[in-house]
């Protein structure tokens, strides 16, 4: 769907380890030395979802089709990234370019694993990249501000516009992000905003990159300062061992299972990332299941059926009669689609549908 989550954080802290892991391929260089990743890495990563695997069972299908979220590995940041330190500017373009942020954290000691900043410190590596976010705004925000008093000369609406801008150019200069804006709901911010997609306003999940000891419950006195940090920026943290994820791409599903639960965990680290993100993303499923595919389909949350429709199709909104809806826990509680419409649990929904995470769908239409 267009919609990304860019991988970011310090060199050498195991941002290219995980996105090997997330796209399960070998394809993120990863080295012992900074800046190893200078073009950004992309890859499509399907989202696990245990819904398909159920449907597949009473439906058999030949083949599974996940929904899949775009992952992108931008090169490490650096002290003075905002004023070109280490290819900084490039850098901070492509993330500009996706929609949440994944901040890998090292919250792991390892004499042979060198820190660019000389030592163990979470918060001072949140704070180093987190600060180069912001001078990367407020550059782009003079900018809008010295175009805006031009204009303003001559023109109302921008002389209101630059009235918001020039306050929210005083809030980033206080070094505070574009997200704790008081302002962020004005029209006039919003047009600023959906045009410079401000680094410091996107969602953030940070990922605490753990040794393989403090897996688990337990974690380790970085995890807490990378926690303590979070809740009071309201964001999430998912703790995970780069090292450990990248070891199980290579197992099976079982046996992945049994390892981590030797480990005291539920669910890996990686798919607790693309879980979080897909839903910060504000991203939802359908699936279609038939004899050819049991499919997840991915439309933005509150989409109505007409639109859900046309991500299979064009044509399927143009035409759009009516759509066939099964909930998922009937379908699978019932065994199929038969039963389910033997049961009365098979409705047929028009335009004004809002399709629910997990409905099992067929769409009627005439073109």
């Amino acid at each position: 769907m267009g919609l990304g989550v860019g991988i970011v954080g310090l060199p050498n802290i195991g941002k290219s380890t995980t996105f090997n892991a997330l796209t399960k391929a070998q394809n993120a260089e990863a080295q012992n030395y900074p800046f190893c990743t200078i073009e950004p890495n992309k890859a499509i990563v399907p989202v696990p979802d245990k819904r398909l695997d159920a449907l597949a069972k009473i439906v058999v299908p030949d083949k599974i089709q996940h929904s899949t979220i775009d992952f992108v590995d931008i090169a490490g940041l650096v002290k003075g990234a905002s004023k070109g330190e280490g290819l900084g500017n490039q850098f901070l373009s492509n993330i500009r370019e996706v929609e949440v942020i994944l901040h890998m954290v090292r919250c792991f000691e390892d004499e042979n694993v060198v820190h660019v900043e000389g030592g163990i410190d979470p918060l001072r590596d949140i704070e180093i990249i987190e600060t180069e976010l912001i001078y990367a705004d407020i550059t782009q925000v003079e900018k809008k501000v010295d175009k805006l008093k031009k204009e303003a000369k001559f023109d109302k609406i921008a002389a209101a516009k630059l009235e918001v801008i020039s306050a929210l150019l005083t809030h980033l200069e206080e070094l505070k992000p574009v997200k704790s804006f008081e302002d962020v709901e004005n029209e006039y911010f919003l047009e600023v905003d959906k045009e410079l997609r401000f680094l410091s306003n996107k969602d953030v999940i940070y990922g605490a990159n753990v040794d393989e000891d403090s897996l688990g419950e337990g974690g380790n006195k970085y995890v807490d300062l990378v926690k303590e940090h979070a809740a009071s920026v309201n964001a999430d943290v998912i703790v995970l061992c780069a090292k450990i994820e990248e070891e199980l791409v290579g197992l099976e599903d079982d046996e992945a299972e049994e390892f981590l639960t030797d480990l005291g965990v539920v669910e890996s680290g990686l798919e607790q990332i693309i879980h979080k993100a897909f839903d910060k993303l504000g991203l939802q499923s359908y699936f279609t299941a038939g004899k050819v595919e049991v499919r997840a389909w991915t439309i933005k949350k509150n989409t109505k059926a007409p639109q859900a429709a046309a991500v299979i199709h064009n044509d399927f909104e143009k035409g759009f009669i009516k759509a066939e809806v099964i909930a998922y826990e009937d379908f699978v509680t019932l065994g199929g689609e038969s039963k389910c419409k033997e049961a009365g649990k098979l409705k047929l929904e028009g335009k004004d549908y809002v399709v629910q995470d997990g409905d099992v769908m067929h769409f009627r239409f005439n073109v």
